[in-house]
């Protein structure tokens, strides 16, 4: 009978990635690129980014190298797994008969390694909104379709990170297939692996793995504890929702918007924010039309234009939309929050616009 937990060498996490490899899937895993941490497709260990650590601050991000062996020593790059399931731009129908439509499935079933346990839930909620909604997205649905998803517990704390808050992290709870701890001290390097799904525990017994021992899952629990402990971030308490929707007329929208640029990177980086744009192009020359489906942001000046207008001219008004459904109409339409606690939206706000801090400044305004 196979252990709850199981030990994996680094070697045996390449056997794993190995075996998903041959058994069809495209592996996706975490890459050091261009000054970031990227998602990438992985054909083993030697891809991920060893030895790498990020710093992140309001408005700020840095990767630097440490020397360690460690492979998941970093929190949080820009680019979520939202892009892989609910792709940047995606053709739509054509409108030329000689044009095939895309249906957005990828070309091999996915497997993700290292998604943190906030995105586990931010891809749950992707699943709620764009799958199993009153109005599913079949294109998200296909590519979603068979994914085979491996988390990874953080080890560290970013400066922006604000999961414990949210319920969300340091460690997953639910939603994978297979979930890794990384260890490293005095007794090596090495992994406590564990089953989340009835494929996750098939796949374990394709890799070389040991039992773990209570000294494992004690440095497990550990590494958690002293993530959650590390955060000093949150979310004021309480009924967050109900205060926010009293404060519609509040003067502090004015006071965010002064410093807002209204250049939507919070919610490109964001792993929940879901909307789109729809475009029709014609190349001059060959006369070619096609339907192009993008990302869209409720910052963007255009995007709440009717036939009378725009419905949120200004950036208070469009700060405030996007503050409100992230924190307080996503209960009304989906039965949780539209953040996870990953942070994203501080750091990569150029002005370090603080999503925690201002939900504070609100309440007492």
């Amino acid at each position: 009978m196979q252990p709850e937990h199981v030990i994996l060498s680094p070697q045996g996490l390449d056997t794993l990635i190995e075996r998903l490899r041959a058994a069809g899937f495209r592996v996706l895993g975490p890459v050091a690129r261009d000054g970031a941490i990227a998602y990438a497709e992985i054909a083993g260990v030697r891809d991920l980014p060893r030895g790498w650590r990020d710093a992140q601050s309001p408005g700020r991000y840095r990767l630097r190298r440490t020397g360690s062996p460690v492979l998941f020593g970093f929190n949080l790059g820009p680019q979520g797994w939202k892009r892989v399931f609910h792709v940047p731009q995606l053709r739509l129908v054509p409108t030329d008969p000689g044009q095939e439509e895309s249906d957005g499935k990828a070309e091999a079933p996915l497997a993700l390694l290292g998604v943190r346990p906030c995105e586990l839930e931010a891809v749950r909620i992707q699943d709620r909104v764009l799958r199993a909604g009153a109005f599913p997205d079949p294109h998200y649905a296909a590519r979603r379709e068979g994914a085979f998803l491996i988390a990874v517990n953080c080890a560290t704390a970013a400066e922006t990170c604000f999961c414990t808050g949210m319920g969300t992290g340091p460690r997953a709870r639910s939603g994978y297939d297979l979930a890794l701890t990384e260890l490293v001290d005095a007794t090596g390097h090495r992994f406590l692996l564990e089953a989340g799904s009835e494929r996750g525990r098939a796949l374990i017994e394709e890799v070389p793995y040991a039992p773990a021992r209570e000294s494992d899952l004690a440095a497990a629990r550990a590494v958690s504890e002293r993530v959650s402990g590390a955060m000093r971030r949150r979310l004021p308490r309480g009924d967050l929702r109900g205060e926010i929707l009293r404060r519609l007329e509040s003067p502090h929208w004015e006071v965010v918007a002064r410093r807002c640029l209204a250049c939507g990177n919070c919610t490109q980086v964001c792993p929940t924010c879901f909307c789109t744009t729809v475009e029709d192009h014609e190349d001059w020359v060959t006369g070619a039309t096609w339907r192009l489906r993008h990302w869209g942001s409720c910052f963007d000046e255009d995007f709440s234009y009717l036939h009378g207008g725009r419905v949120r001219p200004d950036i208070a008004s469009r700060y405030r939309q996007w503050f409100i459904h992230k924190l307080a109409t996503w209960h009304d339409q989906f039965d949780t929050a539209g953040c996870v606690g990953c942070g994203r939206c501080i750091t990569w706000c150029p002005v370090g616009i603080d999503i925690t801090a201002e939900a504070a400044a609100l309440l007492e305004a």
